[in-house]
């Protein structure tokens, strides 16, 4: 049997064992992104993350990759489009988060980007599992601003149940709600364009592409003060 605990029902019991013979499909099928709108804030959110916690082994950023929650269980899955695990053994990639072969740690925190053919499955079943296997915040954002009430929707488990998290538009028309389980703050902003900012420091997360270019504008304007980046030489 599967034993139920605190992070959810993922851990196995005394008398059962995982068999290492069980094959885990790497893939349910389904594409990353139905459209722009949801590929987008996904892979902002999944590089985002990964740039910012990469000095913390214990952290692990996925995207659109499939979990399994029940020991045993190929069956029991579930591909949250972002999530972040705090405990994890280690950043290094993975091919899918098997939860009872990481020491029964499930993330912290989901991330799930609304598409017309998704967003109610996001609302109902998923919730429910992650809520079962304890994931402690669970986020949901509609880019299309046509699927929820409002267009960012936070939830925080409070005794195996979620509720909401306070989400307000700022002075600047920023959509904001507080991540307790990232330290950062959940937002839209503009025409529904998904952003994490950091309070620590007073910046917005950037992708790997956003630094990139950054750079490159940094070191245009640094030859047009006669000064050659590091890199050139």
């Amino acid at each position: 049997m599967v034993t139920k605990t605190d992070r959810g029902f993922a851990a196995p019991s005394s008398h059962e064992r995982d068999d290492p013979t069980i094959e885990y499909p790497e893939s349910d099928g389904e594409p990353l992104a139905e459209t722009d709108a949801q590929f987008n804030p996904l892979t902002y959110a999944v590089s985002a993350l990964r740039i910012h916690f990469a000095d913390r082994q214990d952290v692990y950023i996925g995207g659109n990759m499939l979990m399994y929650y029940i020991l045993n269980d190929p069956s029991a899955s579930i591909a949250p489009d972002v999530f972040a695990v705090f405990g994890a053994h280690g950043n290094h990639p993975r091919r899918s988060w098997i939860v009872s072969r990481e020491g029964g740690i499930a993330p912290a925190f989901v991330l799930e980007i609304a598409s017309e053919s998704t967003w109610q499955h996001d609302a109902t079943g998923k919730r429910d599992i992650y809520a079962g296997i304890g994931v402690a915040e669970y986020w949901r954002f509609d880019p299309d601003g046509a699927y929820f009430p409002v267009p960012l929707v936070g939830e925080r488990l409070v005794n195996g149940e979620y509720q909401p998290i306070e989400v307000d538009t700022d002075e600047n028309g920023v959509l904001r709600g507080r991540s307790d389980a990232l330290s950062l703050d959940i937002c839209a902003r503009g025409e529904l364009e998904l952003r994490l900012y950091d309070p620590a420091n007073g910046e917005w997360l950037r992708s790997h592409q956003e630094s990139e270019e950054r750079i490159r504008r940094l070191e245009a304007q640094m030859r047009l003060h006669g000064i050659t980046p590091s890199d050139d030489n």
